[in-house]
């Protein structure tokens, strides 16, 4: 008889299975994914509403080719700039997709089971697991038309001659959300006639079709070998796309959800500390749908933050980010938001979508402009509109909607001084570390506005920079590391703790964090304007009894009856406990 755990697993598969593929025998198919897993009757079960991360959690975001040394491979160079300048720093690595491709900078996948070679290979992603958390994408939505799947689909071959959803080319496709403007449809020759292969991204980046129940087994197994190779998060990357139904928008559709928590249910039994992260660039409320009742993904990316802060910083107004602020719902435990205000990707839009009008996203799009950035479209209902605004966060912040200014670094550390001390996981690009500028020859090299902030540094130059205190690059990275070894401390910062939001007006934005022992408050305020703010210490209440401290200048505060003195741009965390 099989052991209780692995019984209830079984059943909770089972369900899933029924839900997703009712037509199928749901107990064959249960068999299968176990097998793939390598679960049986020893399988543990997952702690249930477990919190897997800390405020010692903080994940650098980066491609595995962003640090490059002449006649080494740049996953080894990679490692060794982190062990040299960030173990006391950054304990989690999110490697982006580090596979085979040809196009998107990783993101049309060859082969899922290899690193690319001129990467490295699978022994150094194993070596940076065992110094550091790591997490991967699980680019799950398509895959590269020069992958082998593909080329059996044109040549009607296994595997792969049915892993890709094709429609007539008459169908109706008008409900169906784009996040691009290219057509969504390719034209394809295969032995039984010609087919239209559903394509959401772009024309190298083919959709799988889930209803076939073998590309559900394929990406277990590609989860399986993630797995073994030490990646314990994962980025579901575009997973808001990956059922398609006619008649439908094709978007978080109840099967998608469905087999979010199928793979959750499989990996969590497989390696209980693991995490899924969804990525889905969606308005505030559809994104949050992907915490599902705590049985969806650990944690959802924060979309709204990173335009809702560069709106805020560029205007001088924290009117819509504490609006945001205040709507968030605390996630329960088990759960967390994933904060970022810059990746690889640009900054989206849509997740603006209801909170920002429509002119105060021109004036978003008119100041990227302004600062050298470039604008990228979406179709909807025909019309185009800003999808995402491509430039590096640094230059992003020069200035604000008046016009570069003398503010660049004090904006773009309080910037990271807000993010870093909001409810959630911290991911920090690691071109913010550096405070990288806007790559205008790799856009003219590549024709792809979001090369702009896709940098490579040869690690020498890198290195030379930041010996050089007078370095922008230098101060960018000196603050930041500092920043974040102060945030790693202090049990009030833990994802999960209490937050609540200050009324404090317009140009001066705070929130109140308090550990989940109570024993540590941080006061987090911060001066989102180029004007000396001054706020009276009676509207934030401090209590009387204790001593607080700003963790960031590390002074005593000493009259509680006075007023906190804000420059430009300056940020504080008040806390009547240091660790």
């Amino acid at each position: 008889m099989p052991e209780p755990v692995f019984s209830e697993l079984i059943h909770r598969v089972k369900t899933h299975i029924s839900v997703i593929y009712p037509e199928l025998d749901a107990e064959k198919v249960t068999q299968r994914l176990l097998e793939i897993m390598r679960l049986d009757e020893n399988t543990e079960s997952p702690p249930n509403h477990k919190n897997h991360w800390s405020e010692q959690d903080v994940i650098a975001i980066t491609y595995g080719n962003s640090l490059l040394r002449d006649g080494e491979k740049p996953l080894h160079t990679l490692h060794d700039f982190f062990k040299r300048h960030l173990t006391d720093t950054i304990n989690s690595i999110h490697i982006l997709p580090f596979y085979p491709y040809t196009s998107d900078d990783g993101f049309s996948v060859m082969d899922y089971s290899k690193v690319n070679d001129s990467l490295g290979d699978w022994v150094d992603v194993e070596n940076i697991s065992k110094e550091f958390r790591l997490m991967a994408d699980l680019v799950i939505n398509h895959c590269s038309s020069r992958s082998v799947w593909f080329e059996n689909f044109k040549q009607g071959k296994d595997p792969g001659k049915d892993y890709f959803y094709t429609v007539p080319p008459e169908t109706d496709t008008s409900l169906v959300v784009r996040p691009r403007t290219s057509p969504l449809l390719r034209e394809v020759e295969t032995p039984s006639g010609t087919q239209y292969v559903w394509c959401t991204f772009s024309h190298d980046q083919v959709d799988f079709d889930f209803h076939n129940i073998e590309v559900l087994y394929e990406f277990v197994k590609i989860i399986r070998l993630y797995l073994d190779m030490g990646v314990n998060i994962f980025r579901f990357d575009a997973v808001a796309f990956l059922w398609k139904e006619l008649n439908t928008n094709c978007i978080h559709l109840p099967e998608t959800h469905e087999a979010v928590r199928l793979l959750r249910t499989l990996v969590e039994h497989a390696v209980n500390d693991a995490v899924i992260i969804s990525e889905t660039n969606v308005p505030n409320h559809e994104n949050l749908s992907y915490f599902g009742n705590g049985n969806e993904a650990h944690c959802v990316y924060n979309f709204s933050l990173p335009p809702l802060l560069l709106n805020t910083l560029i205007t001088g107004s924290c009117r819509h980010l504490k609006r945001w602020l205040m709507s968030m719902p605390p996630p329960q435990v088990g759960t967390a938001y994933f904060n970022f205000i810059a990746s690889h990707d640009g900054i989206g839009l849509r997740p603006a979508e209801g909170l920002l009008n429509d002119d105060e996203l021109a004036t978003l799009v008119n100041t990227v402009s302004l600062f050298g950035g470039k604008v990228s479209w979406r179709s909807a209902n025909g019309i185009n509109k800003p999808y995402e605004l491509n430039i590096s966060l640094f230059d992003a912040l020069q200035g604000t909607h008046k016009g570069p200014d003398k503010h660049q670094v004090e904006r773009f550390v309080c910037a990271h001084a807000i993010m870093l001390a909001l409810e959630g996981i911290p991911g920090i690009y690691i071109h913010s570390l550096f405070g990288t500028h806007n790559d205008y020859a790799r856009v003219e090299n590549t024709s792809h506005n979001r090369s702009i902030n896709r940098h490579q540094w040869q690690v020498d130059s890198l290195e030379a920079e930041l010996d050089n205190k007078y370095s922008s690059h230098s101060k960018v990275f000196t603050r930041l590391k500092s920043l974040i070894q102060t945030r790693i401390r202090q049990p009030a910062f833990h994802p999960n703790a209490v937050q609540f939001t200050l009324q404090l007006g317009e140009q001066v934005f705070g929130f109140w964090r308090q550990s989940q022992n109570r024993s540590q408050s941080i006061f987090c305020i911060y001066n989102i304007s180029d004007i000396e703010q001054n706020i009276p210490m009676a509207e934030i209440n401090l209590i009387d009894t204790e001593t607080w401290f700003d963790l960031i200048s590390e002074q005593q505060i000493t009259d509680l009856h006075g007023y906190l003195n804000l420059a430009p741009y300056q940020a504080v965390w008040l806390t009547n406990r240091k660790h």
